[in-house]
């Protein structure tokens, strides 16, 4: 195949092309991936198959990056730093069809990866040629970190985690479960739905998908969620256009039933962005109450925006607001309040597999001093006996329990209610300390924490 350098601010039509174009993006700007492979595809380059061999090659590479990563320095004579850039994204690329992708010949895979560094960076194409030919040559004897020796180097080098958070992992949770969460949180995540109730139920909306010859099945915890099999253009769906259901993960579903909210309750989503838990939320009461969801980002507020107007709902008021100076709301005014916190996002990096390669502990250490004064500043606007729900979707001790405890430590005023007399049902999705603590290895869905306090 003849790849040729698309025009300035034009789409290329070849998937490997546009995955490497994707993965320098992120490199260089500091993008997300599903917004980047989003955009690619709504410009209508590419067709057929090449969308999904685009998407899987970015998505897979990131996933990938720490494993490609540890084969690509036995390959080499030097570090992976003195690398070109653009060489290094082209040699994941051909390694990760290579190692991953059974489907495409050996012969192709090498053969594009040569193309591709010769039109993107001409001085590297023997080089990417020599590498990837090496690795036919030796993979045999490509060595990993022994597991005995050093679990962190060889649960990092084998299912592609950053070594610092596999450590943290280690300390919470030992060897063989920090083994299947490394794994579990390498692989594609799935699809979950939320059934919008305003507009029609779990049943009638599978009973339409499978009309349409699309599998899914009801979710384990979440009444409203759904769970779809295959790769599905969300938009595509049947129901999308009139707002019959939104994605969001099972995890996050729990949220809206562990805050309670009733009908004809004022209540803040206090950091709404993007959107999926103010209108379970909404649905949860009904959509008949008083909800205010604020958050400190103008154009996500936009989007909250759009997925609450697409789902038919009323009772939602959005605006801009600082948790840092929350003096825009007055105090003790809401029945409950939902925080969902800023955070690492270590629970959910499956579905973002680009961030795992950007933080560092230091950056959990940060953002818990964050969380501590959000929480602190929320909880001023919870009337007498209302509920405020502190939740994330990180994995870190530091950016939870730590954050719980720091807080009801200094604020003799409010307690913690314990989870496992609310929610009986739910007793393997909460520890014994009475805390949300779910695991996608464990339980299959996103990495997520919360926990409810009550003002007394």
């Amino acid at each position: 195949m003849i790849i040729r350098r698309a025009e300035t601010g034009t789409a290329t039509a070849n998937p490997r092309q546009a995955a490497c174009e994707t993965l320098l993006r992120i490199r260089k700007e500091g993008g997300f991936a599903d917004r980047l492979i989003d955009h690619q595809l709504s410009s209508g380059a590419l067709s057929g198959p090449d969308r999904g061999l685009y998407a899987e090659l970015v998505f897979g590479v990131l996933r990938r990056q720490g494993t490609l990563d540890h084969i690509l320095l036995q390959l080499l004579d030097k570090p992976l730093i003195e690398l070109d850039p653009q060489a290094l994204i082209i040699l994941r690329l051909g390694l990760y069809q290579l190692t991953c992708l059974d489907r495409i010949p050996e012969s192709a895979a090498v053969n594009e990866s040569v193309n591709l560094a010769k039109i993107i960076t001409p001085g590297t194409s023997g080089l990417v040629n020599a590498v990837l030919r090496n690795y036919l040559r030796r993979r045999d004897t490509i060595t990993f970190p022994d597991i005995g020796a050093n679990p962190a180097a060889a649960i990092a080098a084998r299912h592609s985690q950053p070594e610092w958070l596999v450590t943290q992992w280690l300390e919470q949770l030992g060897v063989t479960e920090a083994q299947e969460l490394a794994e579990a949180s390498s692989q594609q995540p799935p699809l979950t739905l939320r059934v919008n109730t305003l507009r029609t139920n779990r049943q009638e909306l599978l009973r339409e998908f499978a009309e349409k010859g699309i599998t899914a099945e009801p979710c384990r915890f979440s009444p409203d969620g759904i769970a779809v099999t295959g790769r599905h253009t969300i938009t595509a769906l049947p129901g999308f256009d009139s707002g019959l259901f939104a994605v969001q993960d099972e995890a996050s579903q729990l949220a809206g039933l562990l805050l309670g909210a009733e009908p004809g309750e004022r209540v803040w989503d206090a950091c709404c962005a993007p959107g999926g838990k103010c209108g379970h939320i909404a649905q949860r009461m009904d959509d008949r109450g008083e909800l205010i969801a604020t958050d400190i980002s103008r154009s996500k507020l936009t989007l909250v925006q759009d997925s609450i107007r697409r789902l038919g709902i009323n009772s939602v008021t959005t605006a801009v607001a600082d948790l840092h100076q929350p003096d825009s709301l007055p105090d003790g005014c809401f029945d409950r309040i939902l925080l969902d916190a800023p955070c690492s996002g270590l629970g959910v990096i499956r579905r973002n597999p680009e961030a795992k390669w950007r933080l560092f502990s230091g950056d959990v250490t940060r953002l818990a001093a964050v969380q501590k004064t959000f929480l602190k500043n929320a909880a001023t606007k919870l009337k007498p006996g209302g509920t405020l729900l502190y939740s994330t979707c990180s994995t870190s001790e530091a950016e939870n329990e730590l954050v719980v405890e720091d807080f009801l430590l200094h604020h003799p005023g409010f307690v913690l209610e314990n989870l496992n007399d609310l929610f009986p049902a739910w007793s393997e999705l909460i520890a014994f300390y009475g805390m949300f603590r779910v695991w996608p290895h464990r339980h299959g869905m996103d990495g997520f924490f919360a926990a409810r306090i009550r003002k007394l």
